[in-house]
């Protein structure tokens, strides 16, 4: 899963920043509703985490959503502020937002929250996927094949997220660098295919499919 993060203040964004990478999820930041905007336009992010007060103004969290809304963009919003009255997060709510967390948070709460997010978001997706005989359940992150729980890292259930969420579909080194690795790696490393090789090792070579020249994709069909 890839997330934006749209947070000014640099001892909030910084923390919750690298406690969701050390989980596992791709993450890119932003400082004001500007930036976040271009990105979130332009990338595909699973679910965006704003803060209502930005430098171009103590609301433009909510202008922010409001505006990718209008222009047909359905991400999952979660919004962060220091903004508790109700009257507060009844607006956040009307302007699109689809959850609101209070700061202080607790990061595992925040990680909980948007997996039920992009679960909502994902409807056409049961959270038990069965293929053949390999079994992972989007929920808890279990994965298994032959009845035999597989210990993955986060990383690598995080591209075989990408890859069986769209059984079929080609993706190219680039791509999956954006979106399991937040582009921090030049599309020419070798990453993509080191892990690759990892959930060949560990599930079947079977698991993972080779498009010559242009990427890796999950066996269509079941």
């Amino acid at each position: 899963m890839r997330f934006l993060v749209v947070e000014d203040e640099l001892d909030i964004r910084r923390p919750l920043v690298a406690n969701l990478r050390e989980a596992g999820f791709a993450v890119d930041e932003a400082q004001s509703a500007t930036e976040a905007h271009e990105l979130a336009v332009n990338f595909p992010f699973d679910a965006l985490m704003v803060d209502v007060g930005l430098p171009e103004g103590p609301l433009a969290g909510f202008s922010l959503v409001r505006q990718l809304r209008s222009e047909g963009h359905s991400v999952p919003v979660m919004f962060l502020t220091a903004r508790d009255a109700v009257e507060d997060r009844i607006t956040g709510l009307d302007a699109g937002g689809d959850d609101y967390m209070v700061k202080p948070f607790h990061l595992g709460e925040v990680q909980a929250r948007l997996r039920a997010l992009v679960r909502r978001g994902r409807a056409e997706i049961q959270s038990t996927r069965v293929w053949h005989d390999l079994e992972f359940d989007w929920t808890s992150r279990a994965v298994s094949r032959s009845g035999q729980r597989v210990a993955l890292t986060a990383k690598e259930y995080s591209l075989l997220e990408v890859l069986a969420s769209h059984p079929g579909r080609v993706f190219t080194r680039e791509e999956l660098i954006d979106r399991v690795w937040d582009g921090r790696f030049d599309a020419e490393s070798n990453v993509v295919d080191t892990y690759v090789r990892n959930l060949r090792r560990k599930l079947g070579d079977d698991v993972v499919q080779t498009m010559r020249g242009v990427g890796y994709s999950f066996p269509a069909g079941e």
